[in-house]
């Protein structure tokens, strides 16, 4: 159903190497880099996230309430995503634990300061 979900950064090299870096374990790559902004992901025909210096060219900011849910597949891959995360830069939003009966997630903000979520529910 998503393509793609797109973060606002006032730093696109260090939005790229952030996300790259993070994703390297599902194989994600630059696939479209037009200068002010990068698609990453596997492959184009899979889910992708956009680093995107805002068109408008005032400063990104994160919205208050947007967040973005990563699926980790297990809930030790919540938990290497999230010290990953932390290890590259991010800050916490909620170590990783179970929220509710078969959900657990970790919280981060990268370095723009955009919620993400890495989750497993089962």
């Amino acid at each position: 159903m998503i393509a793609y979900v797109t973060v606002g950064t006032n730093d696109i090299e260090k939005a790229k190497a952030f996300y790259l870096d993070l994703f390297s374990d599902f194989k994600a790559r630059i696939l479209v880099d037009i200068g002010r902004l990068a698609l990453i992901g596997p492959s184009m025909g899979k889910p992708m996230i956009s680093v995107c210096v805002p068109h408008n060219q005032e400063p990104a900011n994160p919205g208050n309430g947007n967040m973005i849910a990563i699926p980790a597949g297990s809930r030790e891959n919540v938990d290497a995503l999230y010290n990953k995360a932390i290890s590259l830069g991010a800050t916490c939003e909620g170590k990783p634990g179970e929220r509710m009966p078969t959900f657990y997630g970790g919280y981060i903000r990268d370095l723009d300061g955009n919620k993400l979520a890495f989750i497993h529910m089962g």
